[in-house]
């Protein structure tokens, strides 16, 4: 693969160790290109802003700037800012939920195997979530409801939603994939990857990690409830 082609990435992270042995285990990979590291927050804002990633592997606890307000900045040029994959000890951890909140595209906890590490970041790097269903929504029922919004802000947001938006809406939530909502719908994949479209589109969100956040703090899914599997 040429280097034109290859995924660009930024590692962050405190500690140096860390973050000097993501980066020579990513550099192994023929498809990825580490353009560089940083130290905190601040340092790959302003990284990404000079050498213009394509993925940036985030630690979420540093000092001064953390890997929350990096990923919110980050994420904030929408379509054209890196796709974010929070690094964590903890996967019960609120930063991270914060962190997905803010636009990161899925987390890793760093005793994570090498395959599992650069298969996400293709993944990430492809324009998908990251979406590990028992452990993701795991961890967003554990913290929605801390942050749920009022009642007729979250009525508000769904109202721009169509029926069948709403429906897939929530079938992204349960965890189900493309085909699985083409399935349960009895429609074609084309169709679930348009309305799919829509409902980011409408919502102002950028994958579908940020759909099943918004699920749950809406309270279109209620940890526990029955439509929640």
């Amino acid at each position: 693969m040429s280097a034109d082609s290859a995924v660009r990435i930024i590692v962050a992270d405190d500690h140096l160790v860390v973050r000097t042995g993501f980066a020579e285990l990513l550099g192994t990979q023929p498809d990825f290109t580490v353009v560089g590291t940083a130290r905190d927050g601040a340092e790959a804002v302003r990284l990404c802003g000079e050498l213009r990633p394509d993925v940036v592997l985030m630690d979420v606890r540093m000092p001064g700037m953390d890997g929350i307000e990096a990923t919110r900045r980050l994420a904030g040029s929408h379509a054209d800012g890196p796709r974010i994959l929070i690094l964590t000890t903890f996967d019960l951890d609120e930063y991270v939920y914060d962190a997905l909140a803010a636009g990161a595209s899925g987390f890793l906890l760093k005793d994570v195997t090498a395959e599992r590490l650069f298969d996400a970041v293709r993944v990430i790097a492809a324009g998908e979530a990251l979406l590990a269903p028992a452990v993701t929504r795991r961890l967003i029922g554990e913290f929605a409801m801390l942050r749920r919004r009022p009642e007729d802000s979250g009525s508000e947001a769904l109202s721009a939603l169509t029926p069948r938006e709403t429906q897939v809406l929530r079938l992204i939530a349960e965890g189900l994939s493309n085909p699985e909502i083409a399935a349960r719908l009895t429609v074609t994949e084309e169709t679930v990857k348009t309305h799919v479209s829509r409902v980011l589109n409408k919502l102002g969100l950028r994958d579908r990690t940020q759909a099943v956040v918004a699920a749950y703090e809406t309270g279109l899914v209620v940890p526990g409830s029955r439509r929640e599997r």
